[in-house]
């Protein structure tokens, strides 16, 4: 049984259970009079989440998780797509190991998802990279009950591997006859004034609400947008396109660091909800 043991417990989010506990409880009881749980009630394909440390993303990450924890709908597998920061690994990449561990206890990956998706394996690509790692204690924090993750980081961020990744997720969740949940890991601007960054983040947010995968990539390219997740952010697009005929995008809460520490040079954060009526 091969374990990936947390690589930024205690950085980006606290070291133990208590402590998590303590600070997300904090920050649900400050955002819940905000929260739309009438999206509970909606069939949730998945949603772009945040991942900078959680004393400056989880005010926009938790609208999001605490919609799940309301849902009518029980979830088998988190598929949670995140960019790689780190350089190691190749395009798209699984990981090696059985469990993922975090303060709370050990995760299962679903092997038989990875099984059917026919992409390399790859523990140096997951084992230093935080943008799917501070997803998995929002999930233990908000849900009560069992399920597994499927890790996928991308290092090769276009439409076509994100094309390649939804298709290949869509194809497995037939197969496998699964509730599968998309988490598409990212923030967005980085180090920018938060005007300057919340006019350029709405040039993707607003290619984004139309499904426009190639927008995404043009708006990130062409204007330098330092979007960091913008390849999860395909792949979500895509994957909701293949669910449904019919998918709904929500932005659940827009933010950035200098609420918390201000600052002229801020990271910005969203939280974005893919469902269906």
């Amino acid at each position: 049984m091969k374990i990936r043991h947390p690589s930024v417990a205690g950085r980006f989010y606290p070291g133990t259970k208590n402590e998590i506990d303590l600070q997300l409880t904090q920050i649900l009881l400050k955002e819940k009079p905000f929260i739309n749980l009438e999206l509970a009630d909606k069939k949730i394909i998945g949603a772009v989440v945040p991942h900078a440390g959680y004393m400056f993303s989880a005010y926009q990450a938790i609208h999001f998780f605490e919609i799940l924890k309301n849902s009518f709908q029980r979830f088998d597998t988190f598929v949670i797509v995140n960019p790689n920061h780190t350089g190691y690994g190749s395009g798209i990449d699984l990981d090696e190991n059985d469990y993922w561990e975090t303060p709370y206890g050990k995760v299962e990956i679903d092997r038989e998802l990875y099984d059917q998706l026919d992409f390399p394996e790859s523990a140096d690509a997951h084992a230093y990279e935080h943008s799917g790692e501070v997803m998995v204690p929002l999930l233990q924090f908000s849900l009560e009950y069992p399920f597994r993750i499927a890790p996928i980081t991308l290092s090769k961020q276009n439409p076509k591997n994100a094309r390649l990744l939804a298709e290949a997720i869509k194809k497995a969740k037939q197969k496998l006859v699964k509730n599968i949940c998309i988490i598409a890991s990212s923030d967005f601007s980085h180090y920018v004034d938060p005007n300057e960054g919340k006019q350029i983040d709405s040039y993707v947010i607003d290619r984004i609400l139309q499904f426009d995968t190639e927008g995404v990539f043009r708006e990130v390219q062409d204007k330098k947008i330092s979007v960091c997740g913008y390849g999860p952010i395909m792949t979500l697009i895509e994957y909701a396109k293949r669910f449904s005929g019919n998918p709904q995008v929500k932005v659940l809460k827009i933010g950035h660091s200098g609420e918390v520490i201000p600052s002229d040079e801020v990271v910005d954060y969203v939280s974005i909800l893919f469902y269906e009526d």
